[in-house]
């Protein structure tokens, strides 16, 4: 008789999951990425495509600031898989990029006022009365009432019979439209420094096109005349003024 033992299975050495930063910082991904593939980093290096894989893997909100000791400055990382031309990369730097192109999807008013029929039968619309009507919902929720608040104001106390839901329902959309809301307070502008992806050097979107400053493109920069220096002579003249100030008072009445 034979006998054999199986051992189990080599275990995976246990990976700790990755560091995530306080709430509010770490990688922040952009907006309207791509699916990935494995060709988004080729024509980076190796290393620094090895780097963007890795970083494009980690969750969103996952620690990777650099941590410079200061308190006046906060770094994060806006992480992006998809190409961004310098507009898009300026424009985010002040706050005000565009909403990314996506298909045209029904709104939540569309969709509320296409299953108002399940609430209530007598109130079942056309896409074309949904559509219509779309714009006073809309209003309705931007004002802040909840769909629940809308429903009970469009179906509550239906008449018997409904002659014209679509009459209806504008009907009561606009006598009961809720106040305004007050407006927000004002949200200070956003601060945004890019660094040069060379010598990392601050600057806004406008200054770094292609992700570099201008001396790293091998332009002059040009030097103001305040920090140009100060002739020899010139120098000299004012050097004397100062150790005649510096001798003592009796001595230059001696002398």
């Amino acid at each position: 008789m034979a006998d054999s033992q199986l051992s189990a299975a080599p275990r995976a050495p246990h990976v700790p999951p990755h560091p995530m930063a306080n709430p509010g910082y770490g990688k922040r991904s952009a907006s309207g990425q791509r699916p990935r593939s494995a060709h988004d980093f080729a024509h980076l290096p190796p290393r620094e495509a090895a780097v963007a894989g890795y970083v494009d893997r980690l969750p969103d909100g996952a620690d990777i600031s650099v941590k410079t000791g200061s308190a006046r400055w906060v770094t994060r990382t806006f992480f992006s898989r998809t190409p961004r031309d310098d507009a898009w990369w300026a424009a985010f730097t002040r706050g005000d990029v565009p909403p990314e192109q996506q298909r045209p999807t029904r709104s939540r008013a569309f969709v509320l006022l296409a299953a108002l029929g399940r609430t209530a039968p007598a109130l079942s619309l056309s896409a074309a009365d949904c559509a219509g009507l779309e714009p006073y919902v809309t209003e309705w929720l931007a004002r802040g009432a909840t769909e629940a608040q809308l429903l009970h104001a469009l179906t509550g106390g239906l008449p018997v019979p409904v002659h014209h839901a679509a009459a209806l329902v504008r009907s009561r959309l606009i006598s009961k439209m809720p106040p305004e809301r007050a407006a927000p307070p004002t949200l200070p502008a956003v601060l945004r420094v890019l660094e040069c992806t060379k010598c990392g050097a601050p600057g806004r979107g406008e200054a770094l096109p292609g992700g570099t400053c201008g001396p790293c493109r091998g332009e002059q920069v040009p030097v103001p005349a305040s920090s140009r220096g100060i002739p020899v002579g010139g120098v000299r003249d004012r050097m004397a003024e100062v150790r005649a100030a510096m001798v003592p008072r009796t001595r230059r009445t001696r002398a």
